[in-house]
């Protein structure tokens, strides 16, 4: 298996033992993004001269039994909202909105701190909105890898970089994994800090990571959160399924989570059907009204100046942002955290709610896809999983969507873990 290939939890187990090299891993992966990124284009910046000399320090401290934490040598991407110190913060943006930060964003921090190597950043959306960025999506070049974290996502299927960091707002970590074939984590509103990362909306905004597997994922959110989430034994779960998440979805895709609901329960699983709150009728619209509040008054100032160099989506939302009263902006929150309050009861009651990810597969290159499925959770501000579930008739990858309460990441993660084995997902893009 060549270096590239390796996912984050087994390079980690290889670096400590001492037969695997950081400066190898790294190096195979820059190889790896020289040969595909011209067509893929999921790194706006890579920083090969820094990456190399962070590895060639990190495999002197690896001969000598100095490990910095769990991710010692394993490289990442970062999504280029996230302040990198000496790397461009760009935001998908034009210049007036370019920066050269001297101090990285709270999480890099705490990834560099376990060993990690920053490979660079990778492409966005537009300040992580709704304009399409230009990566194109590692399955098939004509559809999107899907936004916002457009450049993570694609950099982890394509097999540029083990791990990649993501932030979602409405669906923006989940989403592009389950287009691009990979696993992707948002946890718990707060649970990982923003600090240093462009905001969209503070009340929704969540740090996510996309990796390879459950384990390559846990491992990075464990250093992220700052506690232990691993996993307890893997067990059969107890399931919940919502006619109301099935509904919007294709009927290729609805069909496909109820075949995977029956293989769980086959397996042992129970899977029973339950009802969403009444609040989720409301959910989606309150929760775009706190979206277009929040976005333009972190907006306001510089859009006043440049609105003309604003994408026609993110214009669009400051825009209507700017003209909501206070009246309704709040009346929207209350909406949204009551759903909260009265979804957490189910959550609880079961191992995790299953749905699709995404209503369909990934689309061609003139949207970002449909985040209406990933929405509730990033309003409710509750920990969700993509996981690939299998192939469309199409080619392009399926996935389903496990969601907790809040705070129950570990819990989420072993059920994720065990739904992956059942799943046995193997395939991957052809480069």
């Amino acid at each position: 298996m060549a270096a590239f290939e390796l996912g984050a939890r087994e390079a980690a187990e290889r670096i400590r033992a001492g037969t695997l090299s950081p400066v190898e891993l790294v190096e195979a992966c820059l190889e790896r993004i020289g040969a595909l990124d011209g067509r893929l284009q999921a790194w706006v910046h890579v920083d090969a001269p820094g990456a190399l000399a962070a590895a060639r320090q990190l495999e002197s401290e690896a001969k000598s039994a100095r490990l910095r934490g769990p991710l010692h040598g394993v490289p990442i991407g970062v999504k280029d909202i996230f302040h990198v110190a000496g790397m461009p913060t760009r935001a998908g943006a034009g210049t007036f909105a370019h920066s050269l930060p001297t101090r990285d964003a709270a999480c890099i921090e705490l990834a560099r701190a376990a060993g990690a190597i920053v490979l660079g950043k990778t492409h966005t959306t537009q300040f992580a909105y709704r304009d399409p960025a230009p990566t194109k999506n590692p399955w098939k070049a004509g559809h999107t890898p899907g936004g916002s974290s457009a450049g993570s996502a694609a950099a982890v299927a394509a097999r540029m970089v083990p791990l990649a960091l993501g932030s979602q707002t409405v669906g923006s970590v989940l989403r592009p994994a389950a287009y691009c074939g990979v696993v992707g984590v948002k946890p718990t509103h707060g649970l990982i800090s923003v600090t240093g990362v462009i905001p969209l909306a503070w009340s929704l905004d969540h740090v996510g990571v996309f990796g390879r597997s459950v384990a390559d994922a846990e491992l990075v959110l464990g250093v992220l959160a700052r506690r232990n989430l691993a996993p307890g034994p893997a067990r059969a779960p107890r399931l919940a399924l919502a006619a109301e998440l099935l509904s919007r979805a294709a009927p290729e895709v609805a069909e496909h989570v109820q075949t995977v609901a029956r293989a769980f329960a086959r397996a042992g699983a129970s899977v029973t059907e339950v009802k969403l709150p009444a609040a989720f009728g409301e959910l989606h619209a309150a929760g775009h009204v706190v979206l277009e509040a929040e976005a333009a008054a972190y907006h306001a100032h510089d859009f006043g100046a440049h609105a003309g160099e604003y994408g026609p989506e993110i214009r669009k939302g400051i825009e209507a942002g700017l003209t909501l009263s206070a009246t309704a902006y709040l009346a929207a929150n209350r909406l949204r955290l009551a759903f909260r309050d009265e979804v957490m009861p189910l959550l609880h009651a079961h191992d995790a709610l299953l749905s699709p990810t995404a209503p369909a597969p990934a689309p061609d290159l003139s949207t970002t896809g449909d985040a209406w499925h990933c929405a509730p959770w990033s309003y409710a501000g509750v920990p969700s999983v993509s996981l690939p579930s299998g192939l469309a008739s199409s080619g392009l990858p399926l996935a389903i969507q496990l969601v907790q309460a809040a705070g129950a990441e570990a819990r989420l993660l072993a059920v994720a873990a065990w739904c992956e084995r059942e799943l046995a997902f193997t395939h991957a893009p052809q480069a």
